[in-house]
Parts: structure tokens; sequence; C-alpha cells
């Protein structure tokens, strides 16, 4: 298999990824919690078609495997200890360009969702949708062909087209609108940053950040900013 160098420093770039002669899906599981990962690995094991044949709890792990090959998806939670999701799929498909990310997510939210697609992911869930549905989007992406649960189809495309590029949120970072996401839920620096794998610091960097670049000077108005751009209900 050819291979040239990637855009990082310790990595290699894969020019072509392999399929398995077989029906068989080859997964790469990628998700920090244990359980969760136990739970996906057995209901992914009721249908023979699919094969948990790897697993990673973080970023680090997720680039090993994958540079390792023998991969037809990655089923990867975002929310993982390392470089942010959105880098991290970045960095997978600079590695392994034809490798089918599918996101399978805690949050429903449009800009993390739109963010990923635009980084590279083949597909986005959140971790509430039905199993057949997962089956299905499985299928889809680790047969090559791209895939978004319906039920946010509309709100991530259609919604995403509609809004204006001068949106100040297209500003944030991928980080920053992660801290923003949970400061707009109610959650605290702390949790925030116990969810993200950062220093209660590094949030608090991050939530300055966002303030500026949001024109925002306390939380209430954060708030306010978030239900009148269709971030928080």
């Amino acid at each position: 298999m050819p291979i040239e160098p990637g855009p990082y420093s310790n990595e290699i770039r894969v020019c072509r990824y392999e399929r398995h002669a077989t029906l068989m899906i080859r997964i790469l599981l990628a998700d920090d919690h244990a359980v969760v990962r136990h739970g996906l690995r057995h209901l992914l094991s009721l249908v023979p078609e699919l094969s948990v044949v790897a697993e990673a709890s973080n970023a680090w792990e997720t680039m090993e495997r994958v540079r390792e090959g023998g991969l037809d998806l990655l089923l990867l939670d975002i929310a993982m200890p390392g470089p942010s999701g959105i880098d991290l799929i970045r960095r997978v498909t600079a590695a392994a360009a034809q490798l089918p990310v599918l996101v399978l997510s805690m949050h429903a939210d449009r800009q993390i969702a739109d963010r990923a697609i635009q980084a590279g992911a083949w597909g986005y869930l959140t971790k509430d949708s039905e199993p057949e549905v997962l089956f299905e989007v499985i299928r889809q992406a680790g047969h090559g062909a791209n895939f978004i649960d319906r039920s946010l189809a509309t709100h991530i495309v259609f919604h995403a087209a509609a809004t204006s590029p001068a949106d100040a949120q297209v500003a944030l970072s991928d980080r920053e609108y992660q801290v923003f996401l949970g400061l707009a839920q109610g959650r605290s620096v702390t949790r925030i940053a116990e969810d993200l794998h950062l220093s209660a610091k590094t949030v608090s960097t991050h939530k300055a950040g966002l303030m500026r670049k949001l024109g925002l000077t306390s939380l209430s108005a954060l708030v306010r900013y978030a239900i009148r751009h269709g971030v928080i209900d």
C-alpha cells in the first residue's frame, strides 16, 4: 500500500484504504466510556455483517488504530481526551481519506454536527437514536455512502444553509463552541471541564474568548443569544 507523509509530523497518510473482500463491515469503536463501548459492542454483535474489530478510549489511541488499518468504518464519540473531536476527524481523514467516520454523539446540535461534517465526517447521529437507525447508517457509511439521520438532516443541512456567514458563532473555534454550548445549557465551568477533559482554567480562557467574539458580557446575555439563534430552546 503506497504511503506518503501526512500533515502531522508523527502520522502517516494512507493513500488508499483497502476494503474488505466480504460484506463484513469492520468497525473501530472509539468512546472514552468503557460501559458505552461494551453496550455498543454487544448491540452491534446482533447484526451478522457488523464486527467491532478494534476499540479506542481517546484520540491518540484512535489515531493508532486508524494507522494500523484493516477497518471499514470509525464509529466516533467526539468528546474524548485528546485533540478536540472536530480536529480528530480532520486527522483521521488526513491519515485515511477513504475511511468513513460516523459520529455518534450526545449532542443534538446543528453547529456541532455541521462542523463535524465539514471536517470530513460521513455521518452524524445522536446517542438517543434507535438501534435500527444506527445499524442502517453504519451499513450505508461502511459501504461508502454519506448518510445523516433523517430527523437531523433538515435541522443540520437546511438550517445551516439559511444561517448567515456573518453569524458570530462561525468565528468561534471548535473548543470555544463546545464551551459556549455547555454554558448555554446551564453547565458550570467545572462540569464543562470534566466533560471536555480540560482544566477549569482552559475552559475559563475559552469562555473569555467566546464572550469577547460574541460581544457578550454576562451568562444571562449568552443564554438569550443562544435562544435567539436556536442553539437551545
